[in-house]
Order: C-alpha cells, then sequence, then structure tokens
C-alpha cells in the first residue's frame, strides 16, 4: 500500500493541471478556460481533449455530408465547405493564365515546391482561406505541397477542388500534416508516418517516397513541437529527420519542408550533417525570405508584440550516385503576402515557394 508520501501532492496535481491548460491553449489557440473545460471532461487526457474540441469546432464551419469513399473508416467524416453553385470542381492542371508564371519549370525538367503551415485551427474565415490556398496552387502549380495544420474538413475541401492533386494524409482525427503530389509529374511509390515517442502535441513526421522523371526523391514534412519551452522536444524531432536524411540511399534525394518552430540556436545545439543543406542559407540567406512567422507583416493573430521568426525550412540532402541526377536549389520566394476579400491572410504564415534544377 502507497504511504501518503508516495501520493502526488495538491500542489503538485495543480501544477500539471496548469500546465496542460496552457499546452491545450497554445495547441488550440483557445484560452485557459476553454482549455480547462476540455481538459476536465475528457479526464484531463491532452489528445481525447483536443480531438473533442476540434471535432465541435470543426462542425461550426462544415457542413457534414455521408461520403461512400469515407464509410469504410468509421473514424472520419466526410465534410464540405458550403461553395457557390458554379465553383465546383476546379481541375488545377488546365492551363489558366495564371500559370503561365513558371512556364518553362514543367519544360526543362525543374522540381517545383510550396511548403506552408495552412492554420486549419483558426476557424474565422477558413473557407476563404482554404479557397486561397487554391487560388496559389493555381499560380505557381507546384509538383509537391507540404501543408501543417490541416483539420479533416480542409482536407476534404482540397480533395474536391484540388483534384490534380494526389493528397497523403499525415492523420486522421484533430490536426496534422499533408503531402500533395501533382499527378502529371510525381508517382508516389509508398508512404508512412513516423511517430515521435514523446511529443505531447499529436506531431509526427510524414515521409512519401515518389518517383520524380527517372529521379527517387524521399520527400518529408512534419510540424515540430510549438513554444519556446519544448526546445528539448523540438530538437529530438530535428534529430529524427537528420538520422532519416543522412541514412537514406545516396542514389535517393531528400527534401524536408514544415513548420520547425525551430530557432537558430536550437539548430546549431543539433547541427546538420555536412551532406544536408538549408535551402534558404545555400540561396545566400534573402532578407526578404527570411521571416515567415511575422507579426509585424501579418495580422491574423492579435497579439501584444512583434515576432519575426524563421519557423518555416525547407531542408536537402541531394543524391550523391554517380549517373543520378544532382538536385540544387535555384529560387526561393514566400507567397501568401496577399490580403483576402475578407480582410485577412491566406495563414499566419506565409508559404515558401522553391525550385530546384537538375545536374
Amino acid at each position: 500500500m502507497a504511504s501518503d508520501a508516495d501520493k502526488p501532492s495538491v500542489s503538485n496535481a495543480e501544477e500539471n493541471r496548469t500546465r496542460l491548460c496552457d499546452e491545450f491553449a497554445a495547441i488550440a489557440g483557445t484560452d485557459s478556460a476553454v482549455a480547462q473545460c476540455y481538459l476536465a471532461e475528457n479526464d484531463w487526457e491532452m489528445e481525447r481533449a483536443l480531438n473533442s474540441f476540434f471535432e465541435a469546432d470543426m462542425e461550426k464551419i462544415f457542413e457534414v455530408e455521408d461520403s461512400p469513399e469515407r464509410d469504410k473508416s468509421p473514424k472520419t467524416k466526410r465534410q464540405k465547405v458550403e461553395e457557390p453553385a458554379a465553383a465546383a470542381c476546379i481541375d488545377l492542371t488546365e492551363d489558366s493564365p495564371a500559370s503561365t508564371h513558371k512556364p518553362s519549370e514543367e519544360d526543362d525538367g525543374k522540381l517545383s515546391l510550396i511548403s506552408w503551415n495552412v492554420d486549419g485551427l483558426d476557424t474565422d474565415n477558413l473557407g476563404e482561406r482554404a479557397r486561397g490556398l487554391c487560388s496559389y496552387l493555381v499560380l505557381y502549380t507546384p509538383d509537391v505541397v507540404f501543408l501543417q495544420e490541416l483539420i479533416p474538413p480542409y482536407v476534404q475541401y482540397l480533395k474536391k477542388r484540388a483534384v490534380s492533386y494526389l493528397i497523403i494524409e499525415g492523420g486522421e482525427d484533430g490536426y496534422f500534416t499533408g503531402i500533395m503530389l501533382k499527378r502529371s509529374r510525381v508517382k508516389l511509390v509508398e508512404s508512412e508516418i513516423v511517430t515521435y515517442p514523446t511529443t505531447k502535441m499529436m506531431r509526427n513526421l510524414l515521409v512519401a517516397q515518389v518517383d520524380f522523371k527517372d529521379q527517387k526523391l524521399c520527400l518529408m514534412t512534419s510540424h515540430f513541437e510549438s513554444c519556446k519551452g519544448h526546445a528539448e522536444e523540438r530538437m529530438k524531432q530535428l534529430r529524427v529527420v537528420m538520422q532519416r536524411m543522412r541514412e537514406a540511399p545516396d542514389n535517393v534525394t531528400i527534401l524536408f519542408g514544415g513548420d520547425t518552430n525551430l530557432r537558430d540556436t536550437e539548430v546549431a545545439k543539433v547541427g546538420l550533417p555536412p551532406s544536408v543543406c538549408d535551402v534558404w542559407e545555400r540561396l545566400g540567406k534573402q532578407e526578404h525570405c527570411r521571416y515567415t512567422w511575422d507579426t509585424k507583416a501579418n495580422n491574423n493573430k492579435t497579439v501584444p508584440y512583434v515576432s519575426r521568426c524563421r519557423f518555416d525550412r525547407i531542408y536537402l540532402r541531394p543524391a550523391t550516385r554517380d549517373g543520378v541526377p544532382h538536385l540544387v536549389p535555384d529560387h526561393m520566394a514566400l507567397v501568401g503576402l496577399e490580403k483576402l476579400d475578407c480582410g485577412r491572410y491566406t495563414s499566419d504564415h506565409w508559404g515558401i515557394y522553391c525550385s530546384f534544377s537538375a545536374q
């Protein structure tokens, strides 16, 4: 029988619950009172409480509909965004005036990529912001898209609108990452979800092995642990990614992109393998591409401070085997800098657009 000394004190229990409330509020973008309500209703289990919160919040914004496609998977629901009758399916492979933005890249074999935390947890103007994302897909026609902070109805919206892309989901419940592959250019071989064993925020690593113009690519995206106080977990997650990049076969090119929440001091502590480059650094550390989270320029989040951080990053480990195309970065730009009709941006993060040439 446990003695009283073995039992957690009241103050320890209160401290633990306060910490859980703070973490819930940071992940869900809500206040501590709402966090306490959902945690208490779910026996103070973080994952259950978050799933309950997201499910309730999503039903306020998206209309639920039955779907034979989803009937096989009882864990998820088919949901849709209300759309004007004229805006049904849009095939993003079709030529459009905007697609002349980069007319030569598909001809000369360049690989193009967008990585973006789309902030699906922010439910304000979510339908218009999702349409904003699709507009950028039409404009840039990227071969690969890495997305973070997706929620199930956002994915269903993309499946309806971006029919020229295959969407790989990094989860089913709550919020998660995704990879979109242009069907006409990138062929999926296999995908997997790698768990982070000590994450407190439902984070993981989504990996897709693909073929692109006879090149073998390993594509990876993740949303590393958020908030300043979770630096140790964030660095653990970076080490998982770097180990994967280091150990991949030498005939495979590895591209990682995502919302890393990393600070430069944390990257310095972990260190990048010699074979891996930070694409922004490789392209000369261009100042106009530095800050992807910038509350000075982006007012989607109302915060009482100015924060300018390079949270979103792209890492490349080219193939090194003789006779295999060697990818090098040749361009980077931030996307999502224009306000939508609702007066807000597509996300509280800017997206990153990159292109790569084969040598």
